[in-house]
């Protein structure tokens, strides 16, 4: 009879999630991928829609080429409107976050599902774990390692699947950051 409860409340859980908010415009840090609205108010020969492409540069007219990648919105919006500034002076620009396609993070090894998954910014290793259909008989859970770029060097973290699954050592189970590799053996 309890297994019965569980459902809806997994269930309710689910739709929840579903429903969060991608990224809090005002720290989320703009990657390749994320496709971004930029216009100014009122002359819509400066409206455009972009994808950030792999080097980060998107171009907007009278301004040329800008940095997107690695800056938050409003960075970008601040940026746009002091370049924009020596040909619009006084413009009102809004730059929006349309959808975010640079937070992938992977899983690799033997898990059921391996591959590239979109993450939310409080996405653990748990999660993408459940998103990769979990590891399968054969895999080396206790020796699960996440691998990070942090200024161009890779480090890992080692996380212990089966710790986690106890109840045990929870503060491994950590936030996954765009581009984390799960590897599991």
């Amino acid at each position: 009879m309890r297994k019965l409860i569980w459902i809806p409340v997994l269930l309710l859980a689910f739709l929840v999630n579903d429903l969060t908010v991608y990224a809090d415009e005002s720290t989320y840090k703009i990657g390749p991928g994320d496709v971004l609205e930029i216009s100014v108010w009122k002359d819509e020969s400066l409206y455009r829609e972009l994808s950030v492409p792999p080097d980060g540069v998107v171009a907007y007219p009278l301004i040329g080429d800008i940095q997107a990648a690695g800056q938050t919105v409003t960075a970008l919006r601040n940026t746009i409107t002091e370049k924009l500034s020596e040909y619009v002076p006084d413009a009102t620009v809004t730059v929006m976050l349309k959808k975010i396609g640079s937070l992938r993070a992977y899983v690799i090894g033997k898990v059921n599902k391996p591959g590239e998954f979109p993450i939310k910014m409080d996405t653990t290793v748990m999660q993408i774990l459940a998103m990769a259909q979990g590891v399968n008989p054969y895999a080396d859970a206790k020796n699960i390692q996440i691998l990070r770029r942090r200024q161009n060097i890779t480090v890992k973290i080692a996380f212990n699947y089966r710790e986690v699954e106890k109840g045990k050592n929870l503060e491994q189970n950590i936030v996954l950051h765009r581009g984390d590799v799960v590897v599991v053996p």
